[in-house]
């Protein structure tokens, strides 16, 4: 256990430094933009981007705290090999927010401990609800992503490579925590989950 909490303080860390590397060659980066970004673009296609930077601060955190609450060894390992490709989306949005000159969220560390608490919540009352809980939010982070694919501006292919994959990847997530015994969540869980993220990503797109 003691291992555990200073791995998990040690992602948290890197999280919220920027220090995370990929495993994976980030979407769209051999090659350039189609065309140069006017400053309009880039402010937008940067603050969407930061409030995807956003989503996978809070994917690390939702992930670690499920890993660490469950006491089935496999699910532990499932929760982490869904944070292994969380890490690479965090650090792909990170090289696309310096990139297109933006910056993080100010409002990461708070991000952060608030989805860690969630996920806490949610291990201990029990495996098949943490992982209905993956499913929900891989769902809402999916639609997210997809309106994000509408609004980029159409010349940022790297931003929109870079969404596409990681919508694929969450849809993977989603179908192995099904497939792993996640219970459904009832509508009000539902409902105050998408009341949340609304307000996160609006706040995100601006601070």
């Amino acid at each position: 256990m003691i291992d555990s909490l200073f791995i998990t303080a040690d992602n948290a860390l890197r999280t919220l430094t920027g220090a995370n590397h990929a495993s994976r060659p980030c979407p769209g980066a051999e090659g350039p933009d189609a065309v140069a970004l006017n400053d309009v673009d880039r402010r937008h296609a940067g603050a969407l981007m930061r409030v995807n930077h956003v989503g996978e601060v809070c994917a690390q955190a939702l992930y670690q705290a499920q890993a660490l609450s469950t006491r089935d060894a496999a699910l532990k390992q499932h929760f982490e090999r869904a944070a292994r490709d969380e890490t690479d989306h965090l650090a792909w949005t990170q090289q696309r927010l310096s990139e297109l000159g933006a910056r993080a969220s100010l409002l990461n560390p708070l991000w952060y401990a608030g989805a860690f608490g969630i996920g806490l919540l949610a291990g201990r009352i029990g495996d098949a609800v943490s992982l209905g809980f993956v499913v929900e939010t891989e769902r809402q982070v999916e639609e997210h992503l997809e309106g994000h694919l509408d609004r980029l501006p159409s010349v940022d292919l790297r931003s929109q490579a870079i969404v596409r994959q990681m919508k694929e990847d969450e849809a993977r997530h989603a179908s192995a925590a099904r497939e792993a015994g996640a219970a459904e969540l009832p509508a009000p869980i539902r409902w105050a989950m998408r009341a949340a993220a609304k307000v996160m990503t609006t706040t995100a797109h601006r601070i």
